[in-house]
């Protein structure tokens, strides 16, 4: 039996239906990806399902007894309360319990959180926050959670944390979310909204994004054939009265049904079209930083920094929140003095800067005059052009584009910065989160173009496939300071997974030699050679033997990787239930962590042989 089953559901506020007599059944112990357009209706489902908006038609049935909890997107001020009176306010519905028995409950999932229930939610970093909304959410111990961008402004420390709890939970997960390794690590299936239809793909989203470029392909060919029949019976219908007089009137029915049927269809939703002016070009050098130090109170935040940004690098920002990225941007940009050493910046610098916190746009104002600072006509590219026709590039309607700001969504409203941000010429673009709250095809848009971009860029972002797929290098605060590294994400965590690897055959090592009592020396003998150097070059014959296998065992890994890899690729393999879904994803992941422990144990095993 399904646990929460859509019966011909409708809800609209303004134009078209959000969702138009859809029908969806979701079972037990899925955890799906929710996928859609901004302003697709995504956030307006899962109010559905928690009660806090009625249908205007059809209706939402829940299994005996299932519970839904929900882990709110914005984070209350909620000052002078504890952690735990935070989590006991989200079970005020529990009716069913005595005052001891919710605090019990509360405590209990705190504690499986390693939070201190006094501790004050107002002085907590906004990571911490959003782990105790979590628990708050989690405390009622609901069947089924709703997750709304659960990872805007978390670190990745914090990030990862949830991924863990959240893959470990053995509830029913609904969540919507930009970040798309979060999607693919905990999503087995996918939903989308679309033009006020569900569609249920069944599959992860690896998959999803090859079904959907299949299913657009043929959607295209089947409205375009449909385009030119109805051109031709407009065509017949218009001949002269010869025609009229022995006209099949069957045929006319048909022509009439088809005009209906093309007034009633919702055309996709296009693509930002983005385009960014470089401007002038600026000098060689962008920033010098040599031996720059700065800190607030006694908090370091730079020691004896240096650094070089030279024109065209694209450079990730990468460290936990309040670590100092935006002070280190400031000190780039020669927008803060450091306290210590020297700054130098480049020449004919044109600075774009994409704020995380929309401080640069006026909830009263309207989108157009948020961009066009008033003003109906922009210049973009040296070409003048009407605001509303350059909105009109950034999915924005004629009326959406007079809406003051304050009601539109949060995904909206990156759209509209990044349509101020490109509005005007620059050949550095600092951007700072831009990726929350954006659908995934303006978040490709914005890699496309940033990849080609020939200027500066300098990027702020928890979100790890973004950074993999712009920047070349990346600076990164770790807890003895800011190193630089070649490369995205991927590239810094393999970096520090080699090092750590490196160091603990050291260790090891030293550990293995232990230098002998001290004896005099013998004339006769030979001088030994360094323990250390002996060390690295000689295996014990156990360890020869296991260098010697590990090549096969790698092979027979990889080809059961490839086998399990091809199975989930048949869309067949979706229609299996949830559980065995599931079931296969967690042992593919297991023999995917099994082949890197082979490879990293290849890896020691070479080095001590060298």
């Amino acid at each position: 039996m399904a646990q929460i089953t859509i019966k011909d559901l409708t809800i609209q506020f303004r134009g078209p239906a959000l969702l138009d007599s859809v029908d969806c059944e979701i079972e037990t112990g899925h955890r799906i990806g929710l996928l859609g357009r901004n302003g697709a209706g995504k956030t307006t489902l899962m109010k559905l399902l928690i009660g806090d908006v009625e249908p205007d038609h059809g209706s939402i049935e829940f299994a005996s007894g299932c519970r839904v909890g929900m882990m709110q997107q914005d984070v209350p001020e909620a000052a002078d309360r504890t952690n735990l009176q935070v989590v006991l306010g989200g079970m005020e519905d529990r009716d069913d319990l005595a005052d001891w028995q919710r605090e019990q409950m509360g405590l209990k999932v705190l504690s499986r959180m390693q939070l201190d229930p006094d501790g004050n939610f107002a002085a907590l970093s906004s990571g911490m926050k959003r782990r105790v909304l979590l628990a708050r959410a989690l405390a009622p111990e609901p069947d089924v959670l709703l997750l709304d961008e659960p990872t805007n402004h978390l670190d990745m420390d914090s990030i990862q944390w949830l991924e863990g709890y959240l893959g470990r939970w053995s509830g029913t997960l609904i969540f919507v979310t930009h970040d798309r390794t979060f999607l693919q690590k905990l999503a087995n299936r996918i939903l989308e909204i679309d033009r006020g239809r569900i569609f249920d793909w069944q599959c992860d989203y690896q998959t999803f994004l090859k079904r959907k470029e299949a299913a657009l392909d043929a959607e295209e060919k089947q409205n375009a054939l449909f385009d030119k029949k109805l051109a031709e019976e407009e065509r017949w219908i218009r001949q002269g009265i010869k025609a009229r007089r022995t006209r099949n009137m069957g045929r006319v029915r048909a022509l009439e049904e088809m005009r209906r049927e093309r007034r009633q269809r919702q055309d996709r939703v296009g693509t930002v079209d983005l385009k960014i002016d470089e401007g002038l070009r600026s000098g060689q050098l962008v920033a010098e930083l040599k031996d720059v130090g700065f800190r607030y109170d006694e908090r370091v935040i730079l020691d004896q920094f240096s650094t070089t940004v030279m024109r065209g690098e694209k450079i990730g920002l990468i460290g936990p929140n309040g670590a100092g990225k935006s002070t280190l941007l400031k000190i780039l940009l020669g927008q803060l003095s450091p306290q210590s050493g020297s700054v130098r910046t480049g020449t004919n610098l044109q600075i774009a800067y994409f704020d995380q916190l929309r401080e640069q746009l006026d909830g009263d104002k309207t989108v157009a005059e948020n961009v066009g600072d008033g003003y109906d006509q922009i210049e973009v590219g040296g070409r003048s052009k009407h605001i509303i026709g350059y909105l009109s590039d950034f999915l924005f309607s004629p009326e959406r584009a007079r809406t003051p700001v304050r009601f539109l969504s949060g995904g909206e409203r990156n759209r509209i910065l990044l349509a101020k941000l490109f509005a005007k010429p620059a050949n550095v673009i600092v951007l700072d989160e831009p990726t929350n709250d954006l659908d995934y095809e303006t978040l490709e848009m914005l890699e496309e173009r940033l990849v080609e971009y020939g200027g500066t860029v300098l990027l702020v972002s928890h979100d790890r496939t973004f950074l993999d797929n712009v920047v070349t290098s990346t600076l990164v605060f770790e807890e003895d300071g800011v190193h630089s590294y070649d490369g995205g994400y991927s590239d810094w965590r393999r970096q520090v997974d080699q090092r750590k690897s490196r160091e603990k055959q050291s260790k090891a090592a030293e550990a293995i030699v232990t230098p002998e009592k001290e004896t005099k020396p013998d004339a006769k003998s030979k001088p030994a050679e360094p323990a250390s150097t002996t060390a690295a070059r000689k295996l014990k014959f156990t360890e020869r033997k296991e260098l010697e296998d590990l090549p096969g065992k790698i092979e027979k890994s990889e080809e059961a990787i490839a086998k399990k890899t091809e199975k989930m690729a048949d869309p067949a393999f979706y229609q299996q239930a949830g559980d065995k879904i599931a079931t296969a994803q967690a042992e593919l992941n297991r023999l995917q962590e099994e082949l890197q422990t082979l490879y990293q144990r290849w890896e020691e095993l070479e080095s001590l042989e060298k």
